[in-house]
């Protein structure tokens, strides 16, 4: 028997127009927009399948609007028949896995989500930050060169590590730019990324202590699926202390590089991507080789996967 992972998409992998072959075809999706859409004060369909590009790519609204999709995505591939044996996420992604695994209500998860990309996009210091992802070098390389340039004030650090060989950068955009030059020289591939804030580093600081108010006021639920942390790539554990551990999300790195080793080890053999873009599934190909790797961003996708 397959042993099947959900992945959940992180802010990036935004496009107009995502999930809407869902919305159209199934009324429990429409249903589900609308119950989001009350918590979250925005008409979620209009966002998702109307807003310009520009307006989607807003921290605030990329949020809510990936998890939306995810969320859709993942009821209508279980009510296919289809149920994961674990679930991990990238950043927001891992807040859209607890809510589909039953940690978090729809409500808690929404309002959470709506609240975190408010204080993302509006509580960081006014200056100039740049995120690259940088391929082909070892992270320990990387982190030298980070711990090298940055200073008090302005930063370069990494902030995602997404397999053994990418590992994102993200800070002030000089700091960035500094580095980006120093790793061009040691051979690394780099690449600018649409997100432009300083997520999962320092700077995030004041976003996160008004985060952690909202996070205080949940009531946390026993979850039914287990759920890896982008913190450490271990599981949520019955007792997890949820504020402090997501607190620490805000400003942490991601380690999806060691969710991907914790999949391995419970002998996932399935990966499903659900949601807009192919970036997880991406990284499980170059990191694993080997497994089903599937994405599920449309009707399309879904098929495939119900034709194998």
């Amino acid at each position: 028997m397959k042993k099947i992972a959900f992945m959940f998409p992180g802010q990036g992998a935004q496009v107009v127009g995502m999930g809407k072959d869902f919305y159209d075809k199934e009324e429990e999706v429409r249903l589900l927009y609308k119950e989001a859409s009350k918590v979250v004060g925005i008409d979620l369909a209009s966002l998702c399948f109307e807003a310009p590009q520009e307006t989607l790519n807003q921290t605030e609204n990329a949020q809510i609007a990936i998890a939306i999709t995810s969320l859709a995505i993942a009821k209508m591939v279980r009510k296919s028949g289809i149920t994961q044996a674990l679930s991990v996420g990238l950043s927001l992604g891992e807040y859209t896995a607890l809510i589909d695994a039953g940690y978090l209500s729809l409500e808690q998860g929404m309002y959470l989500l709506k609240k975190r990309g408010e204080y993302m996009q509006n509580l960081v210091p006014k200056e100039e930050y740049a995120m690259y992802a940088v391929i082909g070098l070892d992270s320990k390389e990387i982190e030298k060169v980070c711990a090298s340039l940055s200073e008090q004030e302005k930063i370069v650090v990494p902030s995602n590590y997404n397999y053994s060989l990418q590992t994102v950068i993200s800070g002030n955009k000089e700091k960035v730019e500094e580095a980006v030059q120093v790793l061009l020289q040691k051979k690394a591939r780099v690449v600018p990324l649409k997100t432009s804030g300083p997520f999962h580093t320092a700077k995030l600081q004041k976003a996160c202590e008004e985060f952690q108010k909202e996070l205080e006021k949940i009531e946390w639920q026993k979850g039914n699926v287990p759920v890896l942390k982008n913190l450490d790539g271990t599981f949520y554990q019955e007792g997890e202390d949820m504020v402090s551990t997501l607190t620490k999300h805000m400003v942490s790195p991601v380690r999806f590089d060691k969710q991907m080793k914790k999949m391995q080890e419970e002998q996932i053999d399935t990966y499903i991507e659900l949601g807009p873009g192919k970036t997880l599934s991406g990284f499980v190909k170059k990191e694993l080789g080997s497994g089903n790797i599937y994405t599920v961003s449309n009707l399309e996708g879904l098929e495939q996967i119900l034709g194998q």
